[in-house]
Formats: C-alpha cells, sequence, structure tokens
C-alpha cells in the first residue's frame, strides 16, 4: 500500500512556473500511469503558456480563482471546478490579484519536465 503525507511533499517549482507538491508519481512511488500533485499558483501570477505532448491533465480547484486558458478559450474559474486539459492542448491558468489558487493536478501518463513545451 502507498500512502504519502502532503506534508512529507517537498515543494518545488515546475517548468511552467507553479509550485508543485508531488503526492504520488515516478518518483516517490511505484507508479506508471497517472501522477497527482497539489499545484499552487500565487495571488496575481499565471503559470507560462505551454502545452505536453504525452500527458492529458486534469485540474481540480480546491481553493482561489482565476482564469483558465486552453487553446485560446477563456473561462472562469474557482474551487470546486475540475477542468480537463487534453493533451497537446496550449493552456495557461491565471489566478485573480487577490486570491491564490489550489489544486489537484493530475497526469496521465505521470508529470515531467521533458514533456513541456513553451512558445
Amino acid at each position: 500500500m502507498e500512502i504519502r503525507a502532503r506534508s512529507d511533499a517537498v515543494p518545488f517549482v515546475t517548468a511552467d512556473g507553479s509550485t508543485i507538491r508531488s503526492l504520488l508519481d515516478r518518483t516517490n512511488a511505484p507508479v506508471e500511469l497517472q501522477s497527482v500533485a497539489e499545484a499552487t499558483i500565487a495571488a496575481g501570477t499565471s503559470t507560462t503558456r505551454h502545452y505536453h505532448r504525452a500527458a492529458e491533465e486534469i485540474y481540480y480547484l480546491l481553493a482561489g480563482r482565476g482564469q483558465m486558458d486552453l487553446d485560446g478559450e477563456r473561462a472562469r474559474v474557482r474551487a470546486g471546478d475540475a477542468v480537463l486539459v487534453p493533451r497537446g492542448a496550449w493552456h495557461q491558468l491565471s489566478a485573480d490579484p487577490d486570491t491564490e489558487i489550489r489544486m489537484l493536478c493530475c497526469c496521465s501518463p505521470p508529470y515531467s519536465h521533458e514533456d513541456t513545451f513553451f512558445a
């Protein structure tokens, strides 16, 4: 059985600029097909626009609100929303100026820096 406490996950900054706590992925468990991490985007900031060739992602917002840009389509998002980010889709998430976004980011296959591409 694999169980990881959030408090044991050391935060790091990903290639897109978000702060991540990897909860379960290839680096800390015998994970093969997916990963889950808690991501934080500081108030008034955005991830760098990017896409993944291999990974499909699901964002589930735990706290905060902001704007999601997915292949040029923009929508307001807030805590309680789940967003599908298809493989190959350009995307960027921006936090409103007065609130940090905290979310779960599920990736399949598991997240890797090498699968993050910028314009």
